[in-house]
């Protein structure tokens, strides 16, 4: 009988989903460089490009002031390193921090996300056991001052929580994350929030040449791999109902999705160019704004945020991530792409 229940309420709410307007199409705003316009010229930006959802790795006030009154959504990222000081406080020591940090700078009614931590189990570890006690104190801030359902609050995860991503019906979560997974997934469906991840076909293809095709990595292949009687051209709707389905395996059916950063370097390593950047971006921004959806859950858009607004000159790693940026710092597309 769950089961059944279960299976109504994913139908219901992809029904509804579908019904809507087109999955939004953000962009996130990486500042590690040292040659970026004024966060001020950044606005206006957005606004001629039609860019109307960003996403702010932190709540740095030079960048986040000037978005206040410009009508443009923010997600809103909350640092790993304050995660300890969120999880330890009180609700008090939450409530104080978002509204010092973000609702002295911008009003709620532009924050439509915050992300807590991001890719913490890949990269930062340490701070696994603060993600859900720090989203539990910020979720009872919101609460206290009437936004608990109007601000939606999750963590952004590399597809790296995956321990098995193909074929996409075999998707399964890391199983030694599951103590830290198994309550996040718990909340996001209690209060209806999305589970975020980011998807890089990109690193798939040059990571494992072997298995991922250049083409099917762009959208562009023309062979169908059959997966339960599902049709897959492309890497990227794979990753996705990868997720949904380990989310299924552990008993979460209906938690929707949204990618908080994918895209495709135009420089810097092997395939890394603004064609093959332009076709990914376009795929991408087109199958979102027709609510295209996946194989698993077709005509429920699946909402983007592109990485990244700018090339960032201080990112460290391969000398390809600091070659994501959408837009030069002259304001001139790197390629072109139509965000509406």
């Amino acid at each position: 009988m769950e089961t059944i229940v279960q299976i109504l309420l994913l139908f219901i709410m992809l029904s509804l989903h579908s019904l809507g307007q087109a999955a939004p199409v953000g962009v996130c705003y990486g500042r590690v460089a040292n040659n970026l316009p004024p966060p001020s010229a950044v606005v206006g930006l957005l606004k001629s490009n039609g860019i109307s959802r960003i996403r702010l790795f932190n709540p740095d006030v030079e960048a986040l002031a000037p978005f206040s009154g410009t009508g443009i959504e923010l997600m809103i990222g909350v640092p790993n390193e304050i995660l300890p000081t969120l999880a330890n406080g009180m609700m008090s020591t939450a409530l104080q921090w978002v509204q010092s940090n973000i609702f002295a700078h911008v009003p709620s009614s532009q924050v439509r996300y915050l992300a807590v931590g991001n890719e913490v189990y890949l990269k930062e570890p340490y701070y696994t056991p603060y993600v859900v006690p720090a989203i539990l104190n910020l979720y009872q801030a919101l609460q206290t001052l009437g936004l608990g359902d109007k601000i939606k609050i999750s963590s952004c995860h590399a597809s790296t929580i995956l321990s098995n991503s193909y074929p996409p019906s075999s998707g399964t979560f890391d199983p030694n994350l599951n103590q830290v997974l198994t309550p996040l997934l718990r909340f996001l469906q209690d209060t209806g929030a999305p589970l975020m991840v980011n998807v890089y076909p990109f690193f798939s293809y040059i990571n494992s040449e072997q298995y991922v095709s250049l083409d099917y990595a762009l959208f562009r292949s023309s062979t169908v791999e059959i997966d339960q009687n599902l049709h897959y051209t492309n890497m990227f709707d794979a990753t996705i109902d990868a997720f949904v389905y380990a989310m299924e395996r552990e008993g979460f059916v209906g938690i929707p999705v949204v990618v908080t950063e994918t895209g495709w370097p135009t420089g810097g390593g092997e395939a890394a160019s603004a064609e093959n950047a332009r076709a990914y971006g376009e795929n991408v921004v087109s199958r979102a704004l027709n609510n295209v959806g996946t194989p698993k859950r077709p005509g429920v858009g699946v909402e983007v945020f592109l990485f990244d607004l700018f090339d960032e000159n201080g990112k460290s790693g391969a000398e390809y991530e600091k070659h994501f940026g959408i837009f030069g710092v002259n304001g001139i597309k790197a390629y072109d792409i139509n965000f509406n």
